[in-house]
């Protein structure tokens, strides 16, 4: 499975930012995490690749909204009414095909697939 994200870059606090994520390969879902300087990982919104079930982090939800298309090749993250503490690098994952999906969507130890991320800057 290789992921690579793109959509990057910077905004205004309260702006929209959409992220892209092109997925090859066989998974079981993918999410959406987001690093800033000196922190772990954590998972912003997942989607399971096959029913489409989506999770969000209560900080995101109401704001983001994830979305995959028919072939499952492409994910996106729309990302509105941004903050400027959202700034960082946003990574997309995956899960192997067999693994479960929902459970534990958040952490990043779950995911065995991860794309080399693009950078998110969200200006006050």
């Amino acid at each position: 499975v290789q992921l690579v994200e793109s959509g990057g870059g910077s905004v205004q606090a309260g702006g929209s930012l959409t992220l892209y994520c092109a997925v090859s390969g066989y998974y079981r879902g993918t999410a959406w995490f987001r690093q800033g300087p000196g922190s772990e990982r954590e998972g912003r919104t997942a989607i399971c690749a096959g029913a489409g079930d989506t999770f969000y982090s209560d900080s995101v939800k109401g704001r983001f909204t994830i979305s995959q298309d028919n072939a499952k090749t492409t994910i996106t993250l729309k990302m509105n009414n941004v903050k400027p503490e959202e700034t960082g690098m946003y990574y997309c994952a995956a899960r192997p095909r067999f693994s479960s999906c929902g459970s534990r969507w958040a952490r990043p130890g779950f995911y065995s697939y991860w794309g080399q991320g693009t950078q998110v800057t969200v200006s006050s």
